[in-house]
């Protein structure tokens, strides 16, 4: 009997399928395969499924959803009708938890598991910098905690190439203040996504951002006296 089980490991045939849409992307021959894309997006979401509930034993999640691979190429320079991975996120419940995690399983070693603040609105990007001048220790401990090392290696994101508005170049935390993005990535190879551990793996990446996100969560959802935000 195959060791592989579509609830808890991804099967060979998914990865197969995304190198042959790397290569054929185009709308005949994708046209030509639905019914293989059906089946591997189907074991995909079987997959984030089992995912979803074992990862709602570690954290207060609202809900699961399994993105598309149709791709948006209207304001794009790459036409390419479709995705070359299969992608997902998890979003954390109420207001009060921030951060949102996400995954996606691409050939090549570009299967991703990450989370974080993608696109902060103004008001949350002004509070972390807010936090983050007055006391940016907390924060730090956080990224040089050696399990987040370990998983993640450091914080990623676009930053500024100066110091943000109101701040001096000068200013012991200029190295976070110019962060316009909070992100942590962990990347996986083939035979990394394929292994039967790879869901504890995912679990494992997932529980290593909480003290990251909530952190965050602390913070976004306080004023700066540590006052509750109604």
């Amino acid at each position: 009997m195959s060791k592989y089980t579509p609830n808890t490991t991804l099967l060979p045939s998914i990865v197969k399928f995304l190198k042959k849409l790397q290569k054929n992307n185009n709308r005949l021959w994708f046209i030509e395969h639905k019914e293989e894309y059906t089946t591997e997006h189907a074991h995909f979401k079987t997959f984030t499924s089992t995912l979803f509930d074992k990862m709602s034993q570690y954290d207060n999640l609202e809900s699961l959803k399994v993105y598309r691979i149709y791709r948006d190429v209207r304001f794009s320079k790459n036409k390419t009708p479709y995705k070359s991975n299969f992608a997902g996120g998890m979003k954390r419940a109420t207001k009060w938890l921030r951060g949102g995690y996400y995954f996606h399983i691409q050939p090549g070693g570009a299967s991703m598991i990450g989370g974080g603040f993608w696109g902060p609105n103004v008001a949350d990007l002004k509070r972390i910098r807010q936090e983050i001048a007055v006391d940016a220790e907390p924060l730090r401990k956080i990224l040089a905690d050696p399990t987040f090392l370990k998983v993640f290696g450091n914080l990623e994101g676009t930053q500024l190439k100066t110091a943000p508005r109101d701040y001096p170049k000068d200013h012991p935390n200029i190295d976070l203040l110019r962060y316009k993005q909070f992100v942590v990535r962990r990347h996986f190879t083939d035979e990394e996504v394929l292994a039967d551990d790879f869901l504890p793996k995912m679990i494992e990446t997932f529980r290593a951002m909480r003290p990251f996100f909530d952190y965050m969560s602390d913070v976004l959802t306080t004023d700066a006296n540590g006052v509750p935000i109604e």
